[in-house]
């Protein structure tokens, strides 16, 4: 009945007319066979994330033809073109004009639901490549790896392995279409990677060059990874989390055979049924041999303990929906989550395994990898940036040393536009703040940068030389030594995926340093050193 096809590592499905006929409403614009299928890619790469792979939202709105054929053609085409102040992408010059007109159609025909995925067919894909004992008991290179910034290169389908000291690519790591994370192993040595097109990969960064070593696929659409480090179980689990089919899965961390799926499908914190029930992130708690799955349109936390795979024991935690990004706190004990929908920051114990705290912070959290800070006034911090406008919240977050500010706002600051990531440092004065969601170059092409005594912002102009394109800063990394701060310049426009770079600022003069250029639309970017030691 269904056909899966990868192409470049990009998701796509294609259907027979025969199912889509039934599924068309008369009002509903027609497409062909070829049309669809081109379309279903599109939405895939560019929208289910936020709408939901049904088109029921979730980040985003809804999608569903109900309400697309009220608004019509022309003004869809408009909002895709031109995007919104509340977080809405804009698509001119990243699709074109005939692409924006047939998902715009797209989008006004029913949407069909795409197969389940068993625990059998994910075994049939899994795929070791080198095997664990020829795998090298040093590394190979004599560069210094735990300075490497293990970087996601969108649309190339790969990771891009960048030396931090010399600000020279190593490699380029064949991996899954818009990786959206990479978590690391205890000593950093491998990285686990999960494309969105469901290929969750292995990299060993001893080898020369490095290169995966193992993978496996997980669903046909995926977002997050996990890797266990407590215990006799370090580096033993992999987990991996699905948008769809609404599942996570653990898999062997060694050689990444997957070992066990369970399906996240419930009910949301209001006793509703879902049936798209998306993992939105995964993280290992740092004090207990657990996982933490975040089901992001039920609300549920579940803390998923690995101890025992074959009597699984989990605990719910209630909080509030759309589940999304989130941070541990310095001590590793208390994980703080965003419910972008509910405009709530939610607050973890994961020693207890309960729900302590939930606060409203502004519209859409999403504090990316987060950032805690002490302040002077409010002691230790941490704080989120918004997808729906321009603010930098941020709260006390220290219950025993400081139990008047825990779960409480510290304080809230205006930037420019909304942003998706906020970054700093232990031995930083700053904090970095990217405002990548407004629609106008004039916003999302710059970052601001807040000092943590005073709270001053000074913006700074990352994409300053002339660009024609879309291109907007994201994702802010520390190097090794915290005296470097790393923006992402995410060239989007069609036709200019190549032409994204990384600029390298100084943290304390905040003047550029190096660029690193020519990289295929380079996003996120995991140090190392930082993100095996927990800094930031």
């Amino acid at each position: 009945m269904y056909k899966r096809a990868l192409s470049k590592g990009i998701f796509a499905l294609s259907f027979p007319l025969a199912a889509m006929a039934g599924a068309v409403q008369a009002a509903a614009p027609e497409l062909s066979a070829e049309e669809m299928e081109r379309a279903t890619d599109i939405y895939f790469q560019r929208c289910a994330g936020c709408h939901g792979t049904l088109r029921n939202g979730a980040t985003g709105p809804g999608l569903l033809p109900e309400d697309t054929q009220e608004l019509g053609q022309r003004r869809l085409e408009s909002i895709i073109t031109l995007g919104t102040e509340g977080g809405m992408n804009n698509f001119d010059g990243i699709l074109s004009e005939e692409e924006i007109t047939l998902i715009t159609k797209y989008i006004q025909n029913e949407p069909v639901e795409p197969p389940e995925m068993s625990l059998a067919q994910m075994k049939e894909r899994w795929q070791v490549f080198v095997e664990p004992e020829d795998l090298p008991t040093e590394p190979q290179h004599d560069l210094n790896w735990e300075n490497f910034m293990v970087t996601i290169l969108r649309d190339r389908g790969a990771m891009g392995i960048i030396d931090a000291d010399t600000k020279e690519m190593v490699t380029e790591v064949e991996t899954g279409y818009a990786v959206h994370v990479a978590k690391e192993s205890s000593d950093g040595r491998f990285w686990y990677v999960q494309g969105r097109d469901g290929r969750l990969s292995k990299i060993d960064l001893w080898m020369d060059p490095p290169q995966v070593t193992a993978e496996t696929f997980i669903g046909y659409d995926a977002r997050d990874v996990a890797v266990s480090h407590y215990g006799e179980w370090k580096d033993k689990y992999v987990i991996g989390g699905a948008y769809w089919p609404p599942h996570f899965v653990i898999a062997d961390a060694e050689t990444m055979e997957p070992l066990k799926v369970v399906s996240t499908r419930g009910y949301d914190t209001e006793g509703n049924y879902v049936h798209e029930a998306r993992v939105a992130a995964l993280y290992n708690t740092p004090h207990a041999p657990t996982f933490l799955v975040n089901v992001k349109e039920t609300g549920q936390v579940l803390q998923v303990d690995y101890s025992d795979l074959d009597n699984l024991r989990i605990e719910q935690m209630e909080t509030a929906e759309y589940l999304h990004d989130g941070f541990f706190d310095p001590t590793g004990r208390f994980f703080q989550i965003a419910a972008n929908n509910s405009n709530m920051m939610v607050f973890i114990d994961t020693e207890t395994r309960k729900k302590v705290s939930m606060l409203e912070t502004g519209i859409k959290p999403h504090p990316g990898p987060g950032a805690n800070w002490n302040d002077p006034e409010c002691g230790p911090v941490a704080g989120t940036t918004h997808l729906g406008e321009g603010l930098m919240t941020f709260w006390g977050n220290d219950p025993e040393g400081h139990p008047d500010q825990a779960w409480q706002i510290c304080d809230q600051i205006e930037t420019d536009g909304p942003g998706l990531f906020v970054r700093t440092h232990p031995d930083s004065d700053n904090v970095w703040i990217d405002q990548a969601m407004h629609p106008e170059p004039d916003v999302n092409q710059w970052v601001m940068v807040m000092d943590k005594e005073t709270r001053e912002l000074t913006p700074i102009h990352v994409a300053d030389r002339p660009i024609e394109h879309d291109a907007v800063a994201v994702h802010m990394e520390y190097d090794q030594t915290g005296t470097e701060v790393w923006v992402s310049i995410w060239a989007r426009g069609e036709g200019h995926q190549d032409d994204g770079a990384i600029i390298v600022y100084d943290d304390k003069t905040l003047e550029e340093k190096a660029r690193v250029e020519n990289l295929n639309t380079p996003t996120g970017k995991f140090n190392v050193y930082n993100r095996k030691n927990h800094i930031g």
